[in-house]
């Protein structure tokens, strides 16, 4: 759970609250000095049994808490929480690369992912729209988020090993997410992959940098690593020993920090068994609630009860 704001910079007025405080206090200064020149204090004590003059927190903390709720309530505050809806959108984020063709999960990786990735379509039972992209050196649009899985299926089962070298989690991230900006649904990006991150941009930290890309936008990402630790690369014969190993670290991270969840398939029964746990779980989404009306009011509300207190209760003698 946490909370955005669709005008933060309004937030700089919070700064504002000290200086409350500090008139507060030196008005109440004012006011006892004023009552003492003009009465006798400690007499109109004694026979009122109140305070003439008084600290009054409470009047103090409401006056707080009144400007706390405009101050947020301009910052345009929602609420953010993991939560179940039957209006969810997908982006299906395939690794192409040539280490797909590596025969360990038959009868490849690749022809392996397509199959179970259609089936993920058949078993979607919530009101989705799913886009597929693939990615090695570089991510590919292959289809835009729709409802038609018939077109879906054929343009998963036509996806072909890229020529362009590389594996490019952080581009697949970040151009799936771009793909479901405007969905006002819950959005998830299932992303598979057999390697490592092998290219990407030329920044500090790009899994990072696509992490936060992915949460600034309210995007769970489920995670499967496809293949075994000893399935050779596809492009090369099995006697050069070379493997092509997913990345658990990096793919375990990308889940966890966005609310989702990493999947280790090192066969067909462990990648469907990951499909079919992401369709139980395809309710489950990023959902908001918009405060600052909800805000506005309770601040209305505090300051009739402010002018209540300070009208009775809290009422100097004149």
């Amino acid at each position: 759970m946490y909370f955005t704001f669709e005008n933060p910079k309004y937030l700089w007025y919070l700064f504002s609250i000290p200086l409350l405080i500090i008139s507060h206090f030196a008005f109440l200064k004012y006011s006892r000095r004023k009552a003492i020149k003009f009465a006798n204090f400690q007499a109109l004590k004694k026979v009122s049994d109140q305070k003439v003059v008084t600290k009054n927190h409470i009047v103090l903390i409401i006056r707080m808490l009144i400007l706390i709720l405009l101050i947020l309530s301009i910052s345009g505050t929602t609420l953010w929480y993991l939560g179940y809806t039957n209006q969810n959108d997908y982006i299906l984020a395939i690794d192409t690369s040539a280490s797909m063709t590596a025969q360990d999960v038959q009868p490849t990786r690749l022809d392996a992912a397509k199959k179970y990735t259609s089936q993920f379509l058949d078993n979607l039972k919530s009101d989705s729209k799913v886009g597929v992209v693939s990615f090695s050196g570089a991510a590919m649009i292959e289809n835009l988020p729709s409802n038609d899985f018939s077109q879906l299926r054929e343009k998963i089962n036509t996806l072909e090993i890229s020529h362009v070298g590389g594996t490019n989690i952080p581009d697949a991230i970040v151009t799936s997410t771009n793909l479901l900006l405007p969905s006002k649904k819950g959005k998830a990006i299932v992303l598979l992959t057999d390697g490592s991150n092998t290219a990407s941009y030329f920044i500090k930290d790009p899994i990072n940098e696509a992490i936060n890309y992915a949460k600034e936008n309210n995007i769970i990402i489920y995670t499967i690593g496809l293949g075994t630790n000893t399935g050779p690369i596809g492009y090369l014969p099995e006697y050069y020993n070379v493997s092509a190993v997913a990345d658990q670290n990096t793919l375990f991270r990308l889940a966890n920090e966005t609310g989702g969840k990493y999947y280790n398939a090192l066969d067909t029964n462990e990648l469907q068994k990951a499909y079919i746990d992401i369709t139980s779980n395809s309710q489950e989404a990023y959902l908001s609630i918009e405060l600052s009306l909800g805000l506005l009011i309770i601040a209305l509300a505090l300051l009739f009860m402010e002018w209540g207190l300070i009208s009775t209760r809290f009422r100097a003698i004149p």
